[in-house]
């Protein structure tokens, strides 16, 4: 089912982590920032919670989960799977230091965005208000039906590159309002300058000469 969850309720991720110790540290600390939180150990349990009514739009998804924790392998499947089931939904993953090469390829597959373990909780608290921002503005153009003028990807494209355009999308329309001043696109979304400058490079936005 798509997402359908009311506007005012406070934003739903699903935290897919086998690590014990550290889902429940991420779970506390989230929490207290105001999120409501799912927690899952693997990919079946990450896709039952997907599968349910209002599935939360952003997910924090460790790349190494069992039954294969010291591979990619079933971290990409799990954001494969996810995004299937709910192609909206922005999933950011957790590499280790050494595993650029499947973080790149998680972008790839559609992730939203990824953080190198161990993450700060700070990069990861901005890393996911980013992604909301990107999943409200997105829904927003959705019920206003803006998508049906702007967004251009083919049936056969499928839906993750029909959210990327409409990612892409929010972030010219706040250049150019902004005159390509990055300082203030950036205070407008909400965003880090260097953020704005990562998806100006993400899309290849380039100010006007």
């Amino acid at each position: 089912m798509p997402h359908a969850a009311p506007a005012t309720r406070s934003p739903a991720v699903l935290l897919v982590e086998d690590d014990a110790a550290l889902s429940g540290y991420l779970a506390a600390a989230l929490r207290g920032k105001g999120y409501q939180v799912h927690c899952a150990t693997d990919r079946a349990s990450a896709l039952a919670c997907m599968e349910q009514p209002h599935a939360p739009a952003l997910v924090l998804l460790d790349l190494g989960l069992p039954p294969h924790p010291s591979t990619m392998r079933e971290g990409l499947q799990a954001l494969q799977d996810i995004l299937r089931t709910q192609p909206g939904t922005k999933v950011l993953v957790l590499t280790g230091q050494d595993e650029a090469a499947a973080a790149h390829e998680a972008v790839r597959l559609g992730a939203f965005d990824f953080l190198t373990k161990p993450a700060g909780l700070d990069s990861l608290l901005q890393a996911l208000s980013r992604a909301n921002l990107f999943a409200r503005e997105e829904a927003r153009m959705v019920l206003a039906g803006e998508t049906r003028l702007s967004i251009t990807a083919r049936i056969d494209e499928g839906p993750k590159e029909a959210g990327a355009q409409v990612e892409e999308q929010l972030l010219r329309r706040s250049l150019a309002g902004a005159s390509y001043n990055v300082t203030e696109a950036a205070r407008q979304l909400g965003l880090a300058r260097e953020h704005v400058y990562y998806y100006m490079n993400k899309y290849g936005i380039r100010r006007p000469d």
